[in-house]
């Protein structure tokens, strides 16, 4: 795997490392053993230079704006596929059979349900906690109530966590969501589809039957795939720096959750969506460029831009036709919708946002669709926390089938005080 070496001159002494080569992407340099062989750490903050694990689960090529599942371009998952198929890819490594289909489909309806003493444990929450607090709270709590499979050394354990969290956490969301606005939680229901299900928990009554719109079902599940995985970012680094402690797979999730419900991470849809609404109509928008171009300005155009995507994100190209399907099958007339056409159309023609490559990215047109949908923005983090909780789990497995998982452990530049003598407090 490693034929060509890197040079590394200290001055004093050179050392070699070896230069691995994945399939796809940059090289990278071997250097597991720089500080044993030279008593020296590297420096990069926020690890943007860093490879921290070997993974054959997600690709992007920021560059080109691409993004592979297992090799599958994730245009052609969203328009050809399911959240279940792509669940299963992810878990597997390969597409299933239209049998191994059904077969995971059925193992994830039956675990949809969640053990009765933990609607109790709602309670605790006060009426008006954040859905992300909730969420974090609950599926901490879940090894207490299925420490039956919490055993990350048995395959069949973290097979079965790995089930459990993926059907349980759209029955979590949504009962977060009712809690909320006091209305009775909603079972699931085996008949419906993993994203009608939690479309009718969601939005369904005990006093009436819930008729699961398909276009509105269709959109959710793209969006659930378009969030599913995206290699190493904060929340996906969390959970596996969490994992490799040994810590079970519920807690794990727990700390991806608690990580993605950060503003930077997960809250970027519901901050495009606001940034719209103060936008407001199509004839503001250049009022707003050019505030945006101001340096003095604090004002920033939201969903444009991405700390990895320095072209057009694929994710939104999926996410524009969405919102049209969507619109329509509501019967939507949304100013905020045609502001945003009119704004990516002005920004991908100005030379400004050329420039510094600042393309719209997936989450300027999710907050919009699911607003459309009927979701309040408070949701938006935990939705995207339930579709990415399929990468997290599929993550988690193969950093624990690593043979190379080690306990993470990153290092640092000192830069505090030096060795110096406690002083008795009658002497400072």
């Amino acid at each position: 795997m490693a034929n060509k070496q890197a040079n590394l001159d200290l001055g004093e002494t050179e050392q070699t490392f070896p230069i691995l080569e994945g399939s796809c992407g940059p090289d990278v340099v071997d250097i597991r053993k720089l500080y044993g062989a030279t008593g020296k750490f590297t420096y990069d903050p926020g690890y943007k230079s860093t490879a921290s694990c070997e993974s054959a689960l997600t690709f992007i090529d920021g560059e080109e704006g691409v993004l592979l599942h297992r090799g599958y371009p994730i245009g052609q998952l969203a328009e050809s596929s399911s959240f279940m198929e792509v669940a299963y890819l992810l878990l597997n490594g390969e597409l299933p059979s239209a049998d191994e289909l059904d077969d995971f489909d059925n193992t994830i309806t039956r675990h949809t349900m969640v053990h009765d003493q933990l609607r109790q444990f709602y309670q605790g929450f006060r009426r008006d906690a954040h859905p992300m607090a909730i969420m974090c709270g609950v599926v901490g709590a879940l090894s207490a109530f299925y420490h039956d499979s919490t055993d990350i050394s048995d395959p069949e354990h973290r097979k079965i966590s790995s089930h459990r969290l993926i059907a349980k956490m759209p029955t979590i969301a949504a009962m977060a969501y009712k809690y909320s606005i006091g209305q009775p939680f909603l079972p699931p229901q085996n008949s419906l589809s993993y994203t009608g299900n939690f479309l009718r928990m969601t939005f369904g009554v005990p006093a009436e039957e819930y008729e699961v719109i398909p276009a509105v079902e269709k959109a959710m599940d793209r969006i659930f795939i378009l969030h599913a995985d995206h290699e190493q970012n904060a929340s996906t680094s969390t959970v596996r720096l969490a994992g490799s402690s040994g810590a079970n797979p519920f807690a794990c999730m727990a700390a991806g959750i608690a990580c993605l419900w950060g503003p930077a991470h997960g809250g970027a849809n519901e901050a495009a969506l606001n940034m719209l609404q103060e936008i407001g109509t199509p004839d503001r928008i250049q009022h707003y460029i050019e505030r945006a171009k101001d340096k003095n300005d604090p004002f920033r155009l939201m969903g444009f831009g991405h700390r990895v995507y320095k072209n057009y994100d694929p994710r939104a190209t999926v996410m524009q036709k969405t919102v049209r399907e969507v619109f329509e099958a509501l019967n939507v007339k949304d100013p905020v919708f045609e502001t945003a056409l009119q704004l990516e159309e002005i920004a991908l023609n100005d030379d400004y946002f050329a420039e510094k490559k600042l393309f719209p990215n997936v989450d300027f047109y999710s907050g919009i669709i699911l607003s459309a949908i009927g979701f309040p923005t408070t949701m938006f983090t935990a939705l995207f926390a339930l579709a990415r909780t399929v990468g997290w789990v599929a993550q988690w497995n193969e950093m624990i089938s690593d043979p190379a998982q080690v306990i993470g452990r990153p290092r640092q530049l000192y830069t505090g005080p030096t060795q110096r003598d406690y002083v008795p407090i009658e002497q400072r």
